[in-house]
């Protein structure tokens, strides 16, 4: 019987010691000014207002243009519309191999700035430690750690096997145009072999106490996004009468919200499972690397969090109600709005299909975008970089890959031929998550100068010749 058990186990990823030869290169950075430096970019960077709407990102690419050109480090900046820049700065290599790209967004969320403690376009830096403001997280500073990397690699004059380039984007908040833009017109000028973005970071006490997680994003799911329309005769709102547009929106809704919740623990997020047992070790390292037992014993604890919940799913987000807006009136037609995120592998056509079948002959569905998931190998130096880094020096910690819940950036370079991988290397607790597109958002200064040490470190192993 325990064979049959132990036979079934996924086995954990083993992530070897950094090269020795590497910490040389590595012990000559004096972090404590690194850390000062980081700090005085991400507060000017966030005072740099780059709402979207409606973006103007040309001025926060100006502000890192500003600061590569100190170093001595030429970039330009391309305009995917009017007011929507785009930062491209290249460090040279031998060219051995493809360039690894560095990218981030320079656009932010808006905000209800009454509801904050400090001003959103503050950066102010509290006694704590903390600095304030929109983009503090999402993703402001993570673009100042790839910044910063880049200062670094010419600094310290780390000889290159390939190009560094450092893409700052507009528009990812709203409809990822500044990616789509350059991949489509300047794709030959990038050829980017492997990409660092945003996609996952690290959790306190994410499943286990005690335990911090380290999730790398491998890829992202698909986003199908739709409107469900009703049309039926209008009138007066004193009068119900048949064949009205609410009621058959209702009756459609309603056959939505009956559809069996189906949870699947994929191939990628069972991988980082087992890693998770394995660190854990113990009873749970046989449970959580045996795909029965785990099913049998921990799903249920994974569907109880929202996040992982919806990494296991393909999901029917019912985010919107319209219609005409005057209660007396019947409205002639009403709709509801579905964010859906779909698995990779899932085809987004067959999956409207599906709701159409399911929904009946009463609505119809405007598709307002259709896009599959996808995902690179877990097999690269840069993964392995990444997720060795982001638990060196850390007993407490565990690395893995995942699919991401939403979609980033890096979705439109992996049907190029891109390795891309999302981590912010960071470590945060569930209060400083909800600044994510919240209120209060902000970054511990400790964060912001161990997270560009991880990169910075991940990027010299991968590159350095």
């Amino acid at each position: 019987m325990l064979f049959l058990l132990t036979s079934c186990l996924i086995r954990p990823t083993v992530l070897e010691p950094a090269p020795k030869e590497l910490q040389s290169k590595l012990k000559s950075v004096n972090w404590d000014v690194v850390e000062k430096e980081a700090t005085e970019i991400l507060v000017e960077y966030i005072q740099t207002d780059t709402t979207n709407p409606p973006g103007n990102e040309i001025a926060g690419a100006e502000y890192l243009s500003s600061v590569l050109a100190k170093e001595g480090i030429e970039s330009k900046i391309v305009l995917s519309s009017e007011g929507r820049g785009n930062l491209i700065a290249r460090l040279s290599g031998s060219g051995e191999e493809r360039p690894l790209c560095l990218l981030s967004h320079i656009d932010t969320v808006t905000y209800e700035a009454e509801k904050w403690t400090h001003p959103p376009l503050s950066g102010h830096v509290d006694e704590q430690g903390f600095i304030w403001g929109r983009g503090a997280l999402d993703m402001k500073s993570m673009g100042v750690m790839e910044l910063m990397s880049m200062l670094l690699l010419k600094r310290n004059n780390i000889s290159l096997d390939r190009d560094i380039i450092l893409l700052a984007v507009a528009d990812e908040e709203d409809g990822g145009t500044g990616m789509q833009y350059l991949t489509e017109h300047h794709w030959d000028e990038l050829n980017c072999g492997t990409l660092i973005n945003e996609g996952g970071l690290g959790l306190e006490d994410a499943i286990f106490p005690g335990q911090n997680m380290y999730p790398i994003s491998v890829g992202e799911k698909g986003n199908v996004w739709l409107r469900m329309i009703a049309e039926g005769n209008s009138g007066h709102g004193s009068t119900p009468r048949r064949n009205e547009a609410s009621e058959k929106l209702l009756r459609a809704l309603e056959k939505i919200q009956a559809i069996p919740e189906t949870t699947y623990i994929y191939p990628v997020l069972g991988q980082f499972l087992a890693n998770v047992g394995a660190h854990k070790g113990g009873l749970m390292s046989m449970v959580m690397r045996h795909p029965g037992l785990r099913n049998l014993l921990v799903k249920s604890k994974l569907k109880a969090n929202p996040l992982t919940k919806a990494a296991m799913m393909n999901t029917i987000h019912l985010t919107g109600l319209g219609g005409h807006n005057r209660p007396n009136v019947v409205a002639s037609e009403v709709f509801a709005q579905f964010d859906c995120r779909i698995l990779p592998g899932v085809d987004p056509q067959e999956f409207i299909a599906e709701l159409e079948t399911i929904v009946g002959e009463d609505v119809r569905f405007d598709v307002l975008a259709a896009r599959r998931g996808n995902q690179s190998t877990m097999d690269d130096p840069v993964y392995r970089a990444l997720a060795r880094y982001a638990v060196a020096g850390e007993q407490d910690a565990v690395a893995g890959p995942v699919i991401s819940v939403g979609f980033t950036d890096s979705i439109y370079v992996r049907p190029k031929g891109t390795k891309a991988y999302g981590f912010m290397p960071v470590l945060l607790n569930e209060k400083e998550m909800n600044g994510f597109h919240g209120v209060d958002e902000r970054i511990s200064i400790e964060n912001l100068r161990n997270g560009t040490r991880k990169l910075y470190s991940a990027i010299v192993e991968v590159v350095s010749e």
